[in-house]
């Protein structure tokens, strides 16, 4: 039982470090990365209100749903 935990703690510690130091770039091409500020949402509809600027969304949850057909 012992080593099980500490297998499960080993494991746990490898997987916190291997997620502090990844930072992976977002795909497109704005270049926009994780820690860097979000660029503005363009596109709609907007639904029950006028488009917003991020400024007036800052501080609010937002929900962006967006597919394809394909």
């Amino acid at each position: 039982m012992k080593r099980i935990v500490l297998l499960l703690l080993t494991l746990a510690s490898v997987a916190a470090v291997v997620a502090e130091s990844w930072t992976p770039a977002i795909g497109g091409s704005s270049g926009a990365q994780v820690g860097q500020p979000a660029p503005e949402i363009t596109g709609g509809p907007w639904i029950n209100s006028a488009p917003l600027s991020m400024e007036g969304l800052r501080g609010r949850v937002v929900l962006v749903e967006f597919w394809t057909y394909g």
